[in-house]
């Protein structure tokens, strides 16, 4: 039994979510989606990931910036679906070295992947190099090295050495300027996040942080360097990637505090500004999300060509020549 439980939903304060009503009726034998990405690799050049969205039971914790229950279930799934997601996940997609299994939630809440389930997952996963999934920093308990023992035992019945299978897990820091962090509903620290990310990377198990650029009440002319003081702090911690994300007013409770305005959405020029104070000094990997950047570009003419160049610094993981807009003046 594992001493660190997730919290009873009914238990924790919640963003009121008027648009429950609009969640999407998800079938929990397949994965909401499946795709092959691209991610930088820890010597050079890139390696395929295998990345599904798994549906599974909401998790509890209820930040009050996160979207992702319109993925996710009111109630636990049955044994057996998970696994089966993943079966049927994979047999769409092509080779990958990687897998990364999300969950809109934690991987090691028992509410939402059984752990009936998980010497299933471990045979599905036991082929490739890394195993990927996301939790909270708080249920980062003896579950964790127990699953990693069950992929290491499962490489082996395939002939691998246990060394050639890496377990990671994705952990929200988000944030570590105290303007913000004690008022997103986290029910974490920063210091949550280092023990957390020092047990795991004590017991083998790699680590990667989730940061938010411009969170919440984290005013423009700040956030670029709060971004890279908790990039720095994840790193400190032992993150072995940084995944830098632009904070989006998707829900009820930040759209109130950006009309208040407590909160304003970054502009993609902020994410070039991160990366180029960053990456040469970078002490790990580091990576910016890439996904729907047109929301944060003001100018047509040169936000697609950003959006690429982001990209593939995100594979190489050095600067690349800058983008230069005649439209913009930028």
């Amino acid at each position: 039994m594992d001493s660190r439980e997730a919290p009873d939903p009914e238990e924790t304060w919640g963003d009121k979510r008027d648009s429950r009503a609009r969640r999407a009726a998800l079938p929990v034998d397949r994965p909401a989606a499946a795709f092959v990405e691209h991610e930088p690799a820890a010597g050079a050049g890139s390696t395929a990931v295998a990345t599904l969205f798994l549906v599974n039971r909401e998790c509890p914790f209820e930040c009050v910036y996160c979207d992702l229950w319109r993925h996710t279930t009111p109630e636990s799934v049955p044994p057996g679906s998970i696994p089966e997601q993943i079966r049927r996940g994979l047999a769409d997609l092509p080779p990958a070295r990687e897998i990364k299994l999300y969950n809109s939630g934690n991987f090691f809440d028992p509410r939402a992947i059984p752990l009936a389930d998980h010497p299933a997952i471990a045979r599905l996963c036991a082929g490739f190099e890394r195993v990927i999934v996301e939790n909270h920093p708080r249920l980062c308990g003896e579950r964790c090295g127990e699953f990693l023992t069950r992929l290491r035992r499962e490489a082996q019945r395939l002939e691998r050495s246990p060394a050639d299978i890496r377990l990671e897990v994705a952990l929200g820091l988000e944030t570590v300027d105290a303007r913000s962090w004690p008022r997103l509903n986290k029910q974490m620290t920063p210091n949550d996040f280092r023990e957390a990310a020092r047990r795991l990377c004590g017991e083998g198990i790699d680590v990667r942080a989730f940061v938010m650029l411009q969170p919440p009440f984290v005013p423009p002319a700040d956030a670029v360097a709060s971004a890279i003081e908790t990039v720095e702090f994840a790193w400190d911690s032992g993150a072995r990637l940084a995944a830098v994300i632009p904070t989006r007013g998707t829900t009820a409770t930040v759209r109130q505090w950006q009309a208040a305005g407590d909160f304003v959405e970054p502009r993609i020029g902020q994410l070039e500004q991160l990366l180029d104070a960053l990456l040469p000094r970078a002490r790990g990997l580091l990576t910016v999300d890439t996904w729907d950047l047109e929301r944060f570009s003001d100018c047509a003419a040169c936000g697609g060509p950003r959006q690429s160049r982001l990209a593939a610094i995100n594979l190489a993981q050095r600067l690349l020549p800058g983008v230069t807009c005649a439209v913009c003046g930028r």
